[in-house]
This record gives C-alpha cells, structure tokens and sequence, in this order.
C-alpha cells in the first residue's frame, strides 16, 4: 500500500507533463484489472437466466394454486422484489452482482436493490436522515424520469388519438 502511494506521488510531482501522463498511463494499466469480455457476458446471461426462472417457477406455483395469471403475476412481482431487498439486506445481493454483474438488472431485482441498498448502507446515520433520506438516491432518478416519460407519452398519445392518427 504504501509503494502504491509513492508511486502516485512520483507521478504527480514530475514537472513535464509529457511523462507525467506517460507515467501515469503506466501505472493505471497495472492497477486496472483485466476482464474477459465473453466470460462476463456469460456469467451476466447465467445469472439474469436465473433470475428468470426463478421468477417463471413462482408464477407457475401461484398459477397452479390460484389459476388466476394476473394474480399469479403479482404474487411473482412481490416474492422477487422481497427477495431481492432481502439478499440485498444480508449482503449477499452484492457477492451476486459482482460475480454475475448486469444479470442483476433484471428490471424489478435490479430496481429493488437500488432501493434497498442505500437504506442498508445508511442505517446508521437513523431512520430519518439515513435511511429516509437515502432510500431514494438510486431509485429516484429512474422513478421520475420514468413517470415523466409515461406522461409525456400518454400526451402524445392523447394528441394523436383527438387528431385521429392513433
């Protein structure tokens, strides 16, 4: 740790900045670790598969106790968001990600753990100024411009139907 100090401190101090950038160029290649491409994208399809399948598997248990599909539907919606907040609760939602990595983004595991994972995170700071006001942190942005862009579309859908285009 402490030679990795060092060798930024000789890289930022070196005058000319032709080889403070060649230098640090260097040095970024040796810290950055390699990755396969092909490897990623595999574990990515692996683990958002099973993430799918996982969700198919609660829809065809609630449909078979239920036959109700719509119902089966949000019984699956409600197991894999309580699911994905509660790994994301005892750690182990991000071991997941950082193994399977976008596979985890499958749409309502991925937006579960955005909201659930600053809670986590600053818990201790209390309920009001930790978790209160970080739960929204990640989820907020896409909540809004995802309502915003719901309405902008219904408008736009609104305008076509009353000029008989839609």
């Amino acid at each position: 740790m402490e030679k990795e100090k060092n060798k930024i401190s000789d890289v930022v101090r070196e005058k000319n900045t032709t080889i403070r950038n060649e230098n640090y160029n260097q040095y970024v290649k040796q810290v950055t670790p390699a990755f396969s491409t092909v490897k990623n994208c595999v574990k990515a399809y692996v683990i958002g598969g099973l993430i799918c399948v996982i969700g198919q598997g609660f829809t065809n248990f609630f449909f078979d106790r239920s036959g109700d599909m719509e119902l089966s539907k949000a019984y699956t919606t409600v197991c894999l968001v309580f699911l994905s907040i509660l790994l994301t609760g005892i750690g182990l939602y991000q071991k997941l990600a950082k193994f399977g990595g976008a596979g985890t983004l499958v749409p309502i595991t991925g937006f579960a753990n955005s909201v659930a994972a600053p809670a986590v995170e600053y818990k201790k700071e209390g309920h009001v100024f930790g978790i209160g006001c970080k739960v929204f942190t990640i989820a907020g942005p896409v909540i809004l411009y995802g309502i915003f862009s719901s309405w902008l579309l219904g408008l736009i859908y609104y305008i076509l139907k009353q000029a008989g285009l839609a």
